[in-house]
C-alpha cells in the first residue's frame, strides 16, 4: 500500500504538459514576457537617463514595471524569474530617472 502511494506521488511530481508528439511543452508565453520585460526595462532606463527623452522613458517604465510584475507572477523557471527581476529594477530606475528629468511633461 505504501509503495503504491509512493509511486503515485513520484509520478505526479514529474508530470509535465506535453504536446501531441509527447515532448515537453516549453513555456513560450512566460519566456516572451520575461524577455519583453527586460527589453522594455532597459529601454526605459536609457530613455529616462537622457533628459530630452524623459517622456518616452516614463511611458516605457510605466509599461515595463507592471508587465514584469505580472511576468514574475506567472513565471515557471528560475531563468525567467531572473530576467523578470532585472526587468523590474531597470523599469523602476528608468521611470525614476525620467521623473527626475521632467516626467510626463511635454
Amino acid at each position: 500500500m505504501s509503495q503504491e502511494a509512493s509511486e503515485t506521488r513520484t509520478r505526479t511530481r514529474t508530470r509535465q504538459a506535453v504536446d501531441r508528439e509527447g515532448r515537453p511543452e516549453p513555456h513560450r508565453l512566460q519566456g516572451w514576457l520575461a524577455v519583453a520585460s527586460v527589453t522594455i526595462g532597459v529601454l526605459a532606463l536609457i530613455l529616462g537617463w537622457i533628459e530630452e527623452t524623459h517622456f518616452p522613458g516614463a511611458v516605457a517604465g510605466l509599461i515595463g514595471l507592471p508587465l514584469s510584475l505580472y511576468s514574475q507572477m506567472i513565471s515557471a523557471t528560475t531563468n525567467e524569474r531572473w530576467l523578470n527581476v532585472i526587468g523590474m529594477v531597470t523599469s523602476f530606475l528608468g521611470i525614476s530617472f525620467a521623473l527626475n528629468n521632467g516626467g510626463f511633461t511635454l
